[in-house]
């Protein structure tokens, strides 16, 4: 049983479940708790919740800390800190829908970096299920209207989300090759990375008059992206690309849309378009014929 819970097929849909309830969050703590509130807060939170039991394996990893602390940081700014403020000011422009959707697109940065930085190779069927999935995405970031892709007609929303999202996937691609470092350890460096990342953002913030305190329900949001989104899915994040590498651990961004869509249905009531049927379709063929085209690679590759 156990040994099935840690298939890494397992771990990555945890992970997208949870990142899909997280997409629902940002968009209930639109006018609850300021963005870059929500930012700072919950990698601080992360940081003491995690500190008692990453304490040892940070004095244990304390070499190898020290030769990549800059790595660690650097990190945590760039896929924790500027993903997720990037991500939360978009919730208040775009639905939960539409952005859960357009990330789906992270595979196909994940594929296009480690072609071209590490030259990892994938076959024709493969290209093919990136470029659906694409296509999907352009589907929904233009609401069913591909002209307006042209006319670079988008909500600003959407185009903070395809930002986020590419950030994300070099993160990953970056995180592909992480020093060899207890996971707690990871997590807690990456973490501190995005608080520190997080303190100018909020300056900004509190000096532009847009910090406002949370109320009951964004106290409630940041307990939970702290537990969850913050913690256990990056845990499980990280553990997925160790075990089969960043291409193939990234596919399994594409089910966020999936968990997400329907608890944006359930718990927001947001509308469902058949443009977003057609666009969840695109990206679920695109990653089953990406999948059915995978190449055998060394491990050592990614």
């Amino acid at each position: 049983m156990l040994k099935r819970l840690a298939h890494p097929a397992v771990l990555l849909l945890l992970t997208a479940f949870i990142w899909g309830a997280n997409a629902v969050a940002g968009k209930l703590s639109v006018g609850h708790i300021s963005p870059m509130s929500l930012t700072l807060l919950r990698w601080v939170g992360a940081l003491i919740l995690l500190f008692p039991f990453a304490r040892p394996h940070l004095e244990r990893d304390r070499p190898t800390i020290r030769r990549h602390w800059l790595y660690f940081v650097g990190l945590g700014l760039l896929g924790f800190t500027s993903f997720n403020a990037l991500f939360y000011v978009a919730m208040g422009y775009t639905s939960a829908i539409n952005a859960m959707i357009i990330q789906a697109a992270m595979p196909l940065v994940v594929f296009v970096g480690m072609f071209l930085f590490f030259h990892i190779r994938v076959s024709v069927l493969q290209v093919v299920g990136f470029a659906l999935t694409l296509v999907g995405v352009l589907l929904v970031a233009s609401h069913g209207h591909p002209e307006t892709i042209l006319a670079l007609d988008l909500n600003i929303g959407d185009a903070m989300i395809l930002a986020s999202t590419t950030i994300f996937g070099v993160y990953t691609i970056l995180l592909s090759r992480k020093p060899r470092v207890h996971w707690l350890s990871s997590i807690f460096l990456l973490s501190l990375g995005g608080a520190l990342g997080a303190v100018p953002l909020l300056a900004w913030e509190v000096a532009a008059g847009l910090t406002f305190a949370p109320d009951a329900q964004g106290l409630l949001i940041l307990a939970f992206t702290i537990v969850f989104p913050s913690i256990l899915s990056q845990a499980l994040y990280i553990k997925g690309v160790e075990m089969i590498g960043a291409n193939r651990a990234n596919i399994f961004v594409n089910t966020v849309p999936v968990f997400g869509a329907i608890l944006a249905v359930l718990i927001l009531a947001e509308p469902f378009h058949a443009y977003h049927l057609a666009a969840l379709s695109l990206v679920l063929g695109g990653i089953a014929i990406a999948e059915r085209g995978k190449r055998t690679v060394q491990p050592a590759a990614e």
